[in-house]
């Protein structure tokens, strides 16, 4: 596995990334006299305080506060949730992604590039083909059900996730068309439908499958999610309908937020450690598919709120999954594999 191991810091990269930011929303601001606009949607800005913190410290993107706050508490459609999470998380996750590579942290760039390149594809194929035939219900389930599992997936496990160290040694070729698998599918579906998730997707994968160290595993998560995010933007913006109303007015109250809060997210949880916010996240998580179960059960009813229980499940038993897989491959289990997870087995052993 290639890893870039830390060396000499590039920061000023970021100092000039900042900058040129800056100067473009304050020309905004002044030049374009939209401050109103940005006053108005402050409510915004507030939340996104805490949720570019947890876009840079863990496998969560920005819009997993974003989209609640906008979709429940502000009761606004998920579609506009969704593309608001593309469009605040190509500043927050993209300036975080810029601080993470300009201090040459660890990645797992073989997943990664593999990631990129099936993102790249199936982004573009899930928004156009796949998103718009979702209905907002379905959206906002979607969104609940991968949130609440991968927050219940932490809360039991987490002290074996943090525990890891390193990373499981596989053939370059072999991570990369899993990372091309994962980007592609990923991309195409939750992605494409959420606004995000990919880089939830990718950060099970090395740490329940490659057992990777937090340290590399969240920081890749961030930087592909920074990809997804503004390959969604500019593919809704040049080739698709736009963005869609109201989407703006937010971002330009919550951008400058996210663009000093996920990178402070990245440098903070270095220092204290990463178990505490993830906990914390893990909870939200939780606690907004109660939410959504709460404020939707009139229209789902008693079988739409069992069918919603039985996907966190399916969810979690996919987790699990993945991490029997895992055990397998690092030599921690001698039971019996399955076809599937002998075939796994088989080619990484040839490699």
């Amino acid at each position: 596995m290639s890893l870039q191991s830390p060396q000499k810091q590039f920061l000023w990269i970021w100092w000039l990334w900042l900058a040129g930011f800056y100067g473009i929303w304050l020309w905004l601001m002044v030049g374009q006299s939209l401050w109103p606009q940005a006053i108005e949607h402050w409510p915004m800005a507030l939340a996104m305080a805490i949720g570019s913190y947890a876009a840079g410290s863990t496998p969560m993107g920005g819009g997993t506060v974003g989209f609640p706050v906008l979709v429940l508490l502000f009761e606004l459609p998920a579609s506009l949730g969704r593309d608001f999470s593309f469009a605040i998380q190509s500043i927050g996750m993209t300036s975080a992604s810029i601080f993470i590579l300009a201090r040459r942290q660890p990645l797992a760039w073989a997943l990664l590039k593999g990631a990129m390149l099936g993102a790249l594809v199936g982004t573009p194929l899930g928004i156009f083909f796949i998103a718009p035939y979702v209905p907002e219900l379905w959206i906002k389930l979607v969104f609940a059900v991968v949130w609440a599992s991968f927050g219940l997936l932490h809360l039991y496990r987490l002290n074996e996730i943090a525990g890891h160290s390193g990373m499981t040694e596989f053939d370059e070729n072999w991570d990369f068309r899993l990372g091309l698998w994962l980007g592609l599918l990923s991309g195409a579906t939750v992605a494409a439908v959420t606004g995000v998730g990919i880089d939830m997707v990718v950060y099970s994968a090395l740490v329940l499958l490659c057992r990777a160290d937090l340290k590399i595993a969240i920081p890749t998560s961030v930087v592909i999610m920074a990809y997804t995010s503004v390959l969604g933007v500019a593919v809704k913006l040049f080739i698709g309908d736009g963005l869609q109303a109201g989407v703006f007015e937010n971002w330009l109250a919550a951008a400058p937020v996210v663009a000093l809060g996920a990178p402070l997210g990245v440098f903070i949880v270095a220092k204290i450690g990463r178990k505490p916010t993830l906990l914390v996240v893990a909870t939200l998580c939780v606690g907004q598919f109660i939410w959504t179960l709460m404020t939707e059960r009139q229209v789902l009813g008693l079988t739409g709120i069992l069918i919603a229980l039985l996907a966190v499940a399916a969810c979690l038993a996919g987790f699990e999954r993945l991490r029997r897989w895992g055990a397998v491959l690092v030599g921690e289990k001698t039971e019996p594999a399955a076809p599937a997870h002998r075939a796994l087995l088989s080619e990484v052993k040839e490699r």
